[in-house]
């Protein structure tokens, strides 16, 4: 099976069951909210998003490799755990290096709207960003 076999079926079942074992050890990732290096952290932030959010499901536009960069085209959407459980939506990107050990060490999230447009979707008057076309 090949990386990015492994990724579209981590997209598939995201937050569930990752494939943790693709990471370098001293993984850096960085998105619009986070950043901070290594494995256990990673899988800390996952932990995270699978514990706190309700309905968590990320959308697979796309996924290509050109040599040692991979990058994804992706939704991700959840509920939030206020009392209205309003449904958020950030469409975005991830830059992936992968590195001679044919692990992922770096992870860069972009995201097509700001954190402030993402603040604002849990507002009870807010609607999610459209997605872009790709």
């Amino acid at each position: 099976m090949t990386l990015l076999d492994i990724l579209r079926q981590d997209y598939q079942r995201f937050p569930e069951n990752q494939t943790y074992e693709i990471y370098a050890e001293d993984v850096y990732f960085k998105d619009p909210l986070n950043e901070f290096r290594g494995c256990d952290r990673y899988r800390q932030n996952i932990h995270f998003i699978a514990t706190w959010f309700k309905a968590v499901h990320l959308e697979l536009h796309d996924l290509r490799q050109e040599g040692d960069r991979i990058r994804s085209d992706w939704t991700l959407s959840w509920n939030t755990p206020l009392p209205w459980f309003p449904r958020i939506s950030i469409p975005g990107w991830s830059e992936l290096t992968v590195n001679s050990e044919g692990k992922i060490s770096r992870h860069l999230d972009y995201w097509h709207c700001s954190p402030w447009q993402v603040l604002r979707q849990h507002l009870p008057f807010a609607s999610p960003p459209s997605q872009p076309k790709i």
